[in-house]
């Protein structure tokens, strides 16, 4: 299996989401680099299922050290290590208990839909969502980090440029430039 972490963020038809954990899926899967696989993370709490898939973006790096977390507003479920074009939504802003250490950190949200979406409903930003489904999505980021010691608090919902600048950042940040 080629790198997914090291795939470019962007090919000709849109940015590049590796999904990881698939809608409906009850355990968080991540990818591990060193395996070359995807692992299970942990169980999500009783009665909680990703709504979406869940994913990454490829050669980025997020204030967390991870590559920039990504959902994918889309039919699903895809499978674990597919690789999906899509566009730009928007971004649910994080902060969250630093991993190591203490004090916060970011850990924001990209919100994307594939390029080649079902019957062509994606909405054109996160602002299209309607306000329940943006407190559904804030609500299950809450319940499923509920025992993982986070605490997550929102920034607010941004779109499409300030979601396209925050990859920008975690572009330059992965090729060893500032953020």
């Amino acid at each position: 299996m080629k790198d997914l972490v090291s795939l470019p963020v962007r090919n000709a038809a849109g940015v590049l989401v590796v999904v990881e954990t698939p809608a409906g899926s009850r355990v968080k899967l991540k990818l591990d680099p060193d395996l070359g696989h995807v692992t299970v993370s942990r169980p999500l709490p009783l009665g909680l299922h990703y709504p979406f898939d869940w994913g990454f973006i490829p050669s980025t790096r997020a204030e967390d050290g991870d590559p920039l977390d990504a959902m994918l507003y889309g039919p699903g479920p895809g499978q674990p290590g597919t690789v999906v074009p899509a566009r730009i939504l928007g971004v649910l802003k994080v902060e969250q208990n630093r991993k190591q250490g203490p004090g916060r950190q970011r850990n924001d949200r990209l919100f994307l839909a594939p390029v080649e979406a079902a019957h062509g409903d994606a909405p054109k930003d996160v602002f299209a969502f309607a306000p329940r489904l943006r407190s559904e999505l804030e609500d299950f980021f809450v319940w499923s980090t509920r025992w993982e010691k986070k605490d997550l608090r929102f920034l607010g919902w941004d779109g499409i440029d300030e979601a396209e600048a925050l990859l920008s950042a975690a572009e330059r940040a992965a090729r060893g430039g500032q953020r």
